[in-house]
């Protein structure tokens, strides 16, 4: 099985003083998607006021242009410690044994803007890029990342995709027709059986979700198989059709 995260806003700072090297990460394939990624944002980050202009930060963020400015030289650290926020706050990555951190290693992939998929354990830089910022140099990173991601996940074939991606981070890579996968929602249900989706409440469920597949470390290859795990753990997870999950919170 094979798990896509999205990426959160926040970062940790710091890390090891290994740089960033592009063709050990997860999906090689990406290699020069990457490249012209990186080098985009690099190069819009020569000059403060454009990128702060094309990355809509606010003056308390214009630090971050010189983590993009950095991202060839920067420290680095594994994917899954330098994301914080609440999705990766409930994950909490770093507390968990390492066996648990092999799995995620092995089954986990974060999908950032400008690296594209990555694997949990992958050492990254901090950045700042948006799946919806429209990069100087490159087309739109839909357009840039989709096909790319679609063949490089067709050539690494995983068994089963559980898909934990927002939507705006799904549409930069749809895992191909060929694969067997499941887009999770995160829904709550009232009194009279109607649901409705969560928003602070789905990313906290998604990491927790992920921290108890990373203890549990089951082998998955279907959703029914999924499906049979869920409820042996206690989480009340429902297929709803179409290529979609519900989990009920």
């Amino acid at each position: 099985m094979l798990i896509l995260l999205p990426p959160s806003e926040t970062k940790r700072a710091g890390g090891r003083s290994r740089s960033l090297e592009v063709r050990t990460l997860a999906l090689p394939e990406l290699a020069p998607a990457r490249e012209a990624a990186i080098d985009a944002l690099v190069a819009l980050s020569r000059d403060e006021d454009e990128a702060a202009r094309v990355l809509k930060l606010s003056a308390r963020q214009r630090g971050e242009i010189a983590d993009n400015a950095a991202l060839r030289t920067a420290p680095t650290m594994p994917a899954v410690d330098r994301y914080t926020g609440v999705l990766f706050d409930a994950l909490d990555a770093a507390t968990l044994p390492a066996a648990a951190r092999r799995w995620l290693g092995a089954h986990v992939m974060i999908h950032s803007a400008p690296f594209g998929p990555v694997g949990a354990l992958d050492p990254i830089p901090a950045y700042r890029l948006a799946a919806g910022t429209a990069l100087p140099g490159i087309p739109p990173l839909k357009r840039h990342w989709s096909d790319a991601v679609g063949a490089a996940l067709h050539a690494a074939s995983p068994s089963f995709v559980l898909d934990l991606r927002s939507e705006a981070y799904a549409a930069l890579g749809p895992v191909p027709a060929g694969i067997a996968s499941v887009y999770l929602r995160v829904v709550t249900a009232g009194e009279d059986g109607t649901v409705r989706a969560l928003n602070h409440f789905n990313k906290h469920a998604k990491g927790s979700l992920v921290r108890d597949l990373a203890e549990s470390r089951p082998r998955i290859s279907s959703v029914s198989a999924l499906l049979r795990w869920a409820s042996g753990r206690g989480h009340e997870m429902r297929s709803n059709g179409a290529g979609e999950i519900e989990l009920v919170v």
